[in-house]
């Protein structure tokens, strides 16, 4: 530990400063006296790391603090902060950061999603810790609840609306009977979504926050690439409406589960648009809100909820780490380091079961329904219920949903109805979760 550590203080130096990283600067220098009692040192904050020290900023943000040199403030730290966002060069910074002893704490999903392995190992080398309860869900403390107050349980499925912006468009399109483009144009403008939401709107953002609890909660290294991932570009007014009618509501769901039975060994993570009955608790999630169901073996189902996304809520998590952190400084202790024992492998599409909605244009003839329903019972796919609605004198609007099948049935499923000349057009195909 450095001579100033003795004396009761820790250098922390800040790598970005935009929404989050200007938060954070603005409670570390607000609350000194406070956070230095949580500690037991005073964190002196010595540098803010940006790419244009002449760029005007929140005067929240001294001036004198601001640096262009991220090694140079990196290597003065004890504590390194890193809310740059992206791969590069945040993941040189906290290697950088990580090799010279300085504990981490990060927001960064997305790096974590790609290269976590490689920071975990780092941060084991060095017996440092890295902290990033903020990479997931924002202020809702899950990382923490899945990675340290369940450690000793066996969790078996986790449930999330992990991003706001898509939540938000959803529930626009929900409340307000918008489409798409509309409710995203509306996110836009209110500052929800960025001017390109490719991140949110395809899945990605809640992708990467997704492998990051899958690899805590199943102790087995899950990256970005093993999830399965459906963005809500195709989710239409029709679509949400069809939901409406058979007592559902459309989110954009997280879901990561095991199985550990004579039927299949392994994890399945993947994001898609769903169908949650109304009587879900995370049906009434609302605008831009996060929250995650836990089911665990003890504990039994756990719901985390609050604001997932914006500067004061991220950086609230953020300060949440930097006290851990610094108090593991102070004293000679460490956080929970990886845990990936377990090691499970993924699982293929055939052993991965889901329920789900078809909504398909079919032609009004006699015997339409009995042809749709023997196709799909061919490929080993039960049906729970049945609505019909007449369209016109031609053709009639038919509303299946399943009891749980494979992915691989499914697919093969909806091929074949569309191939039958009853079938004007599959409209969509929707999984159920929350049952």
């Amino acid at each position: 530990m450095n001579d100033h550590t003795e004396i009761g203080t820790l250098n922390v130096c800040v790598l970005g400063c935009g929404v989050v990283g200007t938060e954070v600067v603005r409670y570390l220098r607000q609350s000194t006296d406070e956070l230095a009692a949580r500690c037991g040192a005073r964190l002196e904050l010595t540098a803010v790391v940006v790419r244009d020290a002449r760029t005007p900023r929140d005067p929240a943000v001294p001036t004198r603090l601001l640096r262009t040199d991220a090694e140079a403030a990196i290597d003065e730290a004890d504590v390194v902060v890193e809310v740059i966002g992206g791969i590069d060069p945040a993941r040189e910074y906290i290697l950088r950061a990580l090799q010279r002893g300085k504990s981490v704490v990060t927001a960064n999903k997305a790096l974590l999603a790609v290269h976590g392995a490689e920071l975990y190992q780092a941060a084991d080398q060095a017996g440092v810790d890295l902290g990033f309860e903020a990479a997931v869900a924002g202020a809702v403390p899950v990382v923490r609840g899945v990675r340290e107050s369940l450690a000793g349980d066996t969790i078996t499925r986790i449930l999330g609306i992990v991003n706001g912006t898509t939540n938000y468009i959803l529930d626009q399109m929900t409340t307000a009977g918008l489409e798409f483009d509309e409710a995203l144009r509306e996110a836009q403008e209110l500052g929800y979504a960025e001017a390109d939401p490719s991140a949110d709107v395809d899945g990605l953002d809640a992708a990467a926050k997704t492998a990051i609890l899958a690899s805590l909660a199943f102790h087995s290294r899950t990256s970005l690439a093993d999830v399965s991932v459906t963005g809500i570009r195709s989710v239409t007014r029709d679509d949400i409406e069809a939901a409406r009618q058979s007592g559902h509501v459309i989110k954009l769901l997280a879901v990561a589960e095991q199985r550990q039975d004579d039927g299949a060994r392994g994890i399945a993570v993947r994001v898609h648009p769903a169908l949650l009955p109304m009587e879900h608790p995370m049906a009434n999630v609302y605008g831009a809100y996060n929250a995650v169901v836990v089911e665990a073996v003890a504990a039994g189902t756990l719901m985390f909820y609050g604001a997932g996304a914006g500067g004061a809520p991220s950086a609230s998590a953020v300060l949440g780490d930097l006290v851990a952190v610094a108090r593991h400084r102070v004293t000679g202790g460490r956080g929970p380091a990886e845990s990936n024992y377990a090691r499970l492998p993924l699982l293929p599409p055939e052993q991965v079961l889901t329920r789900y909605q078809m909504r398909l244009q079919v032609r009004d003839v006699p015997g339409v329904l009995a042809t749709i329903s023997t196709t799909v019972a061919e490929y080993g796919i039960s049906v729970e219920t049945v609505r019909q609605v007449v369209e016109d004198e031609e053709q009639a609007l038919l509303v299946l949903i399943t009891h749980r099948a494979s992915d691989e049935a499914l697919a093969e499923t909806v091929r074949h109805l569309a191939d039958l000349d009853e079938v004007v057009q599959v409209l969509s195909v929707l999984r159920v979760e929350g049952y």
